[in-house]
C-alpha cells in the first residue's frame, strides 16, 4: 500500500505483483490520478519521464506499466492526491448511482464529467464520459472505501433492491494474527468494482508500517522477475 500518509486520512495505492505474468492490457476504464505536488513535477522532469504539457498547466506522466497520472505543480494542504478518475460510457447513469444509491455528494458537473465524493476535503472520484463501451481489458481493479461496520447491510440491501450487482456478498475475511474484516463488494453500471470495508477492523490492517520502504526496497533488491522472464524466452526459443 503506498501513498503521502496513513490510511485514516489519505488515498492510497494497492500495488499487487502477481508471480508468472509479466504484463496486464489497459484497457479505458482507470482514466489516472490527479496529484498536487510540485516535487512530483520536479521528479517527473528531473528524471526524464516522458511528460505532455497541457493547456491547463499540469503535465501528465505514465507509470511503467502505463497508468496514467496527471501532476499539478503546487502544494496543498492534506493529501497530495486529489482525484481518482474512472472512465463511463453514460455519465448521467452513472451519477445516479454514485450519487443517488451510495450517497457521495456530487460537487460539479458538466456534460463529459462530474466531480463526487464524500468528504469535501478528501480526495474525489472523477467520471469521466467515454461516450463508448467501458473496456476493463485485464488490468482492472477496485475502489474501496471504509465506512462504519453497521453500514455494510444496509449498502448491500440497497444495492440489492435497486437492481444493481453484489460481486461479493457481505463477508468475514480472517487475517492471521489481525483483525477479521467485513467487505461486500459491488458492481457499478460499468463493471466498476467497489469494496466497502468495515472500519473498525480495518483500521487495525491500515496501520502504517515504519519498516514498509525498507521491505518494498529488499524485496524489489531481491526479485529475479527478469531473470525468470530471460529464462522462460529462451525455453519457448528453443521449442
Amino acid at each position: 500500500m503506498a501513498g503521502f500518509g496513513p490510511e485514516d486520512d489519505h488515498f492510497v495505492v494497492e500495488l499487487t505483483y502477481n508471480y508468472g505474468i509479466k504484463e496486464y492490457q489497459l484497457g479505458n476504464d482507470f482514466q489516472g490520478l490527479t496529484v498536487h505536488s510540485k516535487s512530483a513535477v520536479a521528479n517527473a522532469k528531473q528524471n526524464n519521464y516522458q511528460i505532455t504539457e497541457r493547456e491547463d498547466g499540469c503535465i501528465t506522466v505514465s507509470a511503467p506499466g502505463g497508468y496514467k497520472f496527471t501532476l499539478v505543480d503546487q502544494n496543498v494542504d492534506g493529501d497530495p492526491v486529489r482525484k481518482v478518475a474512472l472512465g463511463v460510457s453514460n455519465l448521467a447513469k452513472s451519477v445516479t448511482y454514485w450519487h443517488k444509491l451510495l450517497g457521495m455528494t456530487l460537487f460539479e458537473q458538466t456534460d463529459s464529467k462530474a466531480v463526487l465524493g464524500y468528504d469535501a476535503d478528501k480526495c474525489k472520484l472523477e467520471l469521466i464520459n467515454l461516450g463508448q463501451p467501458v473496456d476493463h481489458a485485464t488490468a482492472f481493479g477496485r475502489i474501496a472505501f471504509s465506512c462504519p461496520r453497521d453500514q455494510l447491510p444496509g449498502i448491500e440491501s440497497a444495492v440489492n433492491e435497486a437492481g444493481h450487482a453484489i460481486l461479493t456478498p457481505l463477508v468475514s475475511l480472517d487475517t492471521p494474527g489481525k483483525a477479521t474484516v467485513e467487505v461486500v463488494i459491488l458492481g457499478d453500471p460499468d463493471g466498476h468494482e467497489i469494496c466497502f470495508v468495515g472500519d473498525e477492523a480495518f483500521r487495525e490492517l491500515s496501520k502504517t508500517d515504519p519498516e514498509g520502504e525498507k521491505l518494498l526496497d529488499k524485496a524489489m533488491d531481491e526479485d529475479k522477475s527478469d531473470e525468470w522472464f530471460a529464462k522462460v524466452a529462451a525455453r519457448k526459443q528453443k521449442k
